[in-house]
């Protein structure tokens, strides 16, 4: 039996796999926010935010830009060894 799936089901499938990835990438921003408010709280940084694409954090006087991915694990261990 051959599948004869109509084009408006595959571009459902389409919107649907988009879905997800919005919805994986907010949350990646939603842990990447609540690492850097949880640093600001304990003093470990200063501020921190998205700007021109990249993330942008405030430590002790300096601007450190990174990727999103560079700037979580940079807030994880920051907050394990100076934190934790």
């Amino acid at each position: 039996m051959t599948n004869h799936l109509h084009p408006k089901t595959m571009m459902n499938e389409d919107e649907l796999k988009n879905r997800l990835i919005q919805e994986v990438d907010m949350m990646s921003i939603n842990q990447l926010n609540e690492l850097g408010n949880r640093a600001v709280k304990m003093g470990l940084i200063v501020g921190h935010g998205y700007r021109g694409g990249k993330y942008e954090i405030l430590r002790k006087g300096e601007a450190l830009m990174m990727t999103p991915q560079e700037a979580q694990s940079y807030l994880e261990n920051l907050i394990k060894e100076i934190g934790g």
